[in-house]
């Protein structure tokens, strides 16, 4: 039997949050258990060795069999939906990365519920006949082709009533590359299939395919209309490493701007006028490039080009990758967006290089951060790193800013008593869509909603999403019992979603030639026994590329916060994972009334 291997990450809020202590069971296709293990504070399993079939099974279009070993994962913790993915396929030399998506429980519910995801065999290995239509001819109004990110696909055929869950663009890509093929392909097969995704996509977005027609979506997961998606399905190495490399680089004819139209079928049990999967493995034995491949199916005169226009990213990238050595302002931005990263994720150390200047600390901060992405560990700011790196600072900054707009907005625990529709306006609208904003961070399937306070159509699709997937009548109509639901989601995330707090009192530094624990304390202002006894030290000897926490000299025990209208000390106790005591006592005050503008000192 081969080895193939699987890893369990467990984040939200488009991964701007880590789930740390989620107990995860792996089993066979008989229930039997054979692993149980939890997320650590980057929330994600130690990698497990499965046993599968040999790589060639997969490689061999005749074999009729399953070329793979499936297994079974069930994810459950304290405060959250418990998660149910059966077969999972493994592949032998692969590594399987599967995304934890729990859902927290609302405020009242007392037991949890179970989500069940069935990955199943790829699109290669179906018969079912694709009838993919789209635009072959340039639009006749041009423009600059955009990466939609997020991509907003639809789980079923168009016209179906399923839901539409938002990723970012190269997540969806490697998404559909291990929901439609085999990873154990040839390098050559899997890019060329890749091309073929990625502008089969963008054709999609820059044609305006389905938004034309009147759908809320870009894309849908039917395989008779699109491509393959399976939401919370695994992603193997082989591919994700292709998607982070080309994921902006697409197929169209010389002389034009849009995607070409890339269909594409298996070419064995089924055929078409496009790409076929099985034959590019043929290509690519023979010694075919993914160009070459491509213009075995598509016209003579196509190119691969690529875009660096990516919605949502707040910082374009510069077009050469940073590393040792390089200097200016891109180098201070990945430097304040780490450190800002890290205290989600304080396993990435901190930056005390000069700003602007990367070197040891910010190569072993990339390093760090590249490997808990899933990235190229090389310590180099190249364009897939800059893009994960830009976009998951905006996703952290945004909850930021959604905890402060709660706060200001006084959301309290009594929901507002109206009835709203489409059309009407106002404060209570105001508090609605700052609700499914803040709740559609943690639930995909519900669109975030402009804050403006106007209930139009945007706003409409988010309650109907909303209504939909709690249950309840999806009319649109914010009354007593949609209200109570959203109050009931929302306090149940503020009580289940741990909360990035302020740094810690502690930093991490990266030990280099010739430090010692007498010079680290001299420079942090510490002791050798305070970083020894914090590290768990009982040597005073160090390796180079060591990460050690320092206590930070003076550090506060508490933060100043000042208080605003809706502010009480049992939610201020909650968002600081403190209590009213504590607080109190911290502050020196006796009671729990609170004044607008006062200063309280909140312990960390």
């Amino acid at each position: 039997m081969a080895i193939g291997y699987l890893k369990m990450q467990a984040r939200t809020a488009h991964d701007a949050v880590p789930l740390s202590g989620i107990h995860v069971r792996v089993m066979d296709a008989w229930g039997n258990t054979l692993y149980i293990l939890s997320t650590d504070e980057n929330g994600e399993t130690q990698s497990v060795p499965l046993e599968t079939l040999d790589k060639s099974y997969s490689q061999n279009q005749y074999f009729s069999g399953i070329p793979y070993v499936s297994y079974n994962v069930l994810a459950q913790a304290s405060g959250f939906n418990s998660l149910y993915v059966s077969d999972i396929p493994i592949y032998d030399g692969q590594t399987a990365v599967l995304p934890l998506n729990l859902m927290p429980m609302q405020e009242p519910q007392r037991n949890p519920t179970q989500t069940e995801i069935s990955v199943g065999r790829p699109a290669v290995a179906s018969h079912e006949m694709r009838s993919q239509e789209g635009e072959t001819m340039e639009p006749r109004v041009l423009r600059q082709v955009v990466i939609p990110n997020p991509i907003t696909v639809h789980l079923g055929s168009p016209g179906s009533s399923a839901q539409n869950v938002q990723v970012s663009f190269p997540d969806y890509v490697k998404n559909v590359a291990s929901s439609e093929i085999y990873p154990t392909w040839p390098s050559a097969a899997l890019t060329a299939n890749i091309y073929a995704i990625i502008t089969f996509a963008l054709n999609r977005v820059f044609t305006e395919w389905y938004r034309s027609k009147g759908y809320h979506f870009d894309i849908t997961n039917s395989t008779a209309y699109d491509q393959a998606f399976v939401y919370g399905r695994p992603i193997y190495d082989s591919v994700s490493n292709i998607v982070d490399r080309i994921f902006n680089e697409y197929v169209r004819r010389q002389g034009q701007i849009s995607p070409y139209f890339t269909s594409f079928c298996n070419g064995t049990t089924v055929t078409c006028n496009g790409l076929s999967q099985w034959g590019t493995v043929t290509l690519a034995n023979q010694g075919l490039s993914p160009i070459q491949i491509l213009r075995s199916y598509y016209p003579n005169d196509i190119e691969i080009v690529q875009t660096n226009a990516v919605t949502g990213i707040l910082s374009s990238y510069p077009g050469t990758p940073l590393r040792m050595g390089s200097t200016g302002l891109d180098v201070q931005t990945i430097q304040t967006y780490l450190n800002r990263i890290r205290r989600n994720y304080p396993a990435i150390p901190a930056i005390d290089d000069t700003p602007g200047v990367f070197r040891d600390s910010t190569q072993a901060a990339v390093t760090k951060f590249q490997s808990i992405f899933n990235l190229t560990p090389d310590g180099i700011v190249g364009k897939a790193t800059w893009y994960k790196i830009s976009s998951l600072y905006a996703a952290v900054t945004r909850l930021a800013e959604l905890d402060s707009e709660g706060t200001s907005l006084g959301i309290g625990t009594v929901p507002p008593g109206t009835v709203l529709r489409q059309g009407s306006t106002g404060p209570d609208v105001i508090t609605l869509q700052y609700l499914l904003d803040i709740i559609s961070q943690y639930y995909p399937g519900i669109p975030s909603p402009a804050q403006d306070g106007i209930f139009g159509s945007g706003t409409l699709q988010a309650v109907t999403a909303f209504q939909r997937l709690m249950g309840l009548t999806p009319d649109g109509i914010v009354g007593p019992l949609t209200w109570k639901s959203l109050y009931d989601t929302y306090h149940g995330i503020g009580q289940n979603i741990p909360q990035p707090g302020p740094d810690t009192g502690t930093l991490q530094y990266v030990v280099r030639a010739g430090d010692s624990l007498w010079l680290i304390a001299r420079k942090y202002g510490t002791t050798v026994d305070a970083i020894k006894n914090l590290n768990g030290l009982t040597s005073d000897m160090l390796n180079i590329g060591q990460i050690l926490k320092i206590p930070a000299a003076g550090s506060p025990s508490y933060i100043e916060y000042t208080v605003q209208s809706g502010d009480t000390l049992w939610l201020l106790a909650r968002r600081y994972n403190t209590t009213v005591d504590a607080i109190k006592r911290t502050s020196g005050i006796t009671s729990d009334r609170l004044n607008i503008g006062q200063v309280l000192r909140i312990p960390l």
